[in-house]
């Protein structure tokens, strides 16, 4: 389809059109809709509609479910801690993205092979909360490319260039 690796990446649990209308070819799509059961429909819906729009569409937390219907990647998240995934046999282009919040997470992510680690939280005050300077010394740990998680908004986008970061995520920021 698309090979270029999106900086940007849009989490969302449902399916709405106006929200993906808005989003430029640098944002990927990541379905985690974990609160419910995987609706295989859904998913083709999402797919055929980010197709259209020429949106990377990612889907969390079932990479063999990302292989059979041909998405554009898969993403582990940090709580999925196996290696069965590395049995797969993956096309050339297919992503693989996971999170970490600690360095013992993102050696697990390393030896996943996942491509990028999307890290958290880097603004957000919550239990995983890094700031700033702990996000820094975290990120100098990998060679991985590097997604920033967490409280990202217009306000502190700027502040993202000088953590030489690939790019960012999350949901508030897009809706």
């Amino acid at each position: 389809m698309h090979n270029k690796i999106p900086a940007k990446f849009y989490f969302i649990n449902s399916f709405k059109k106006n929200n993906i209308d808005n989003l430029d070819n640098n944002t990927a799509i990541i379905y985690r809709n974990y609160n419910k059961k995987l609706n295989i429909k859904e998913i083709i819906k999402i797919k055929e509609y980010c197709s259209k729009k020429k949106i990377k569409f990612i889907l969390s937390n079932n990479l063999k479910i990302a292989l059979s219907l041909n998405l554009d990647g898969g993403y582990i998240p940090s709580f999925k801690k196996d290696f069965s995934h590395l049995n797969y046999n993956f096309k050339s282009n297919f992503l693989i993205l996971g999170s970490a919040h600690n360095l013992k997470e993102v050696r697990i992510k390393e030896r996943q092979r996942v491509k990028i680690i999307f890290i958290s939280s880097l603004f957000k005050k919550n239990k995983n909360y890094l700031g700033i300077y702990k996000f820094k010394n975290l990120i100098s740990l990998t060679k991985k490319k590097i997604i920033a998680l967490g409280g990202i908004s217009t306000l502190n986008e700027k502040k993202l260039k000088i953590l030489n970061c690939y790019g960012f995520g999350g949901i508030s920021y897009f809706e």
